[in-house]
């Protein structure tokens, strides 16, 4: 982790920002990414959100979601990514950032491949949005509203709505002082959680006809194709939480989703609950992730998903 004196110096110095999030973005990354330039904006700084693959519908109605761009001009002063665990997790973008005198990475993913020459690294954090919290803290800069429904809506998505081990204490004090500026918990928890699209159910319900399942009940899979997603109209993000909903079937402990992106290119999102550790096989097919949530693309083709779910039954053992 580099000096927060340091980080502070330079972003004080600093006149024009971009700041970075991941390709397919969630909310941790889009929260964090509009918390932090809202942030930076009040100290009259001239900032460009980036997210290559724009914003899921979801979190378009969070503060300052319409000023985030896909496409970069000139290079900035300083260059800040959040929630990326490599280059490759940037995309296009950072061919721009890359080329700023200071690189900034704020992210708590345990594999990393760090590509920055400034860290701001917290594997323990629930979210990155809660190092956001802390980082505008150090920097004295206020959490208005606006920057508060966008950290809280980062720490609900992350945490999974307050499910998973990484909470801790603090998470639930930084929430509490969120709270405090008038901010609407329930309407961000209802539209994260209790609000789909038709397309969403539809698509759900069809992943989970598909369900295939290990000899020992442990690993569940499905695949979800391009025909299935012209069938109903529906988007990526649409599918977003099934691999959450598999996972809490009961004696699974390992639940994969694969989309296909093309004809050749299979995205694979893993979850996974009892301390077995996802992210070691999403990093072997050049992804990466968290322990128990974790991503990576492979070919599409029934060898590859044949050897995807063997090298995940081997994960068990």
């Amino acid at each position: 982790m580099s000096n927060l004196r340091t980080i502070k110096e330079r972003i004080f110095k600093a006149k024009d920002f971009v700041i970075a999030c991941h390709r397919n973005p969630d909310g941790d990354c889009i929260g964090s990414l509009l918390a932090l330039g809202l942030g930076l904006k009040t100290l009259k700084k001239r900032v460009i959100m980036v997210s290559q693959d724009g914003v899921p519908l979801s979190y378009r109605g969070l503060p300052g979601a319409n000023k985030i761009t896909r496409r970069l001009g000139k290079v900035p002063d300083m260059a800040i990514t959040v929630d990326c665990n490599s280059k490759e997790m940037v995309g296009r973008p950072f061919k721009t950032i890359r080329k700023a005198k200071y690189l900034l990475e704020i992210d708590h993913h345990e594999f990393r491949e760090p590509y920055g020459n400034m860290f701001l690294i917290d594997t323990k954090a629930a979210s990155v949005g809660e190092m956001v919290y802390k980082l505008l803290y150090y920097l004295r800069i206020g959490i208005t509203k606006e920057i508060a429904e966008n950290i809280l809506t980062s720490i609900i998505v992350e945490t999974n709505s307050f499910r998973l081990p990484t909470v801790k204490p603090a998470t639930f004090n930084i929430c509490y002082k969120l709270q405090k500026t008038g901010v609407d918990f329930h309407k961000i928890s209802e539209t994260v959680y209790w609000s789909k699209t038709k397309q969403a159910v539809i698509l759900s319900g069809i992943c989970m006809s598909k369900l295939e399942f290990s000899r020992n009940g442990q690993i569940a899979w499905s695949i979800v194709s391009k025909k299935d997603f012209s069938s109903v109209k529906g988007r990526d993000e649409d599918v977003d939480p099934v691999a959450n909903d598999i996972l809490a079937i009961k004696a699974i402990k390992i639940a994969v989703l694969f989309r296909e992106k093309s004809q050749n290119i299979l995205r694979v999102s893993l979850r996974a609950k009892g301390g077995i550790n996802v992210a070691s096989l999403a990093y072997k097919y050049g992804g990466g992730g968290h322990f128990d949530s974790a991503g990576c693309q492979i070919t599409n083709t029934k060898k590859e998903i044949r050897g995807f779910i063997e090298a995940a039954k081997r994960l068990l053992r």
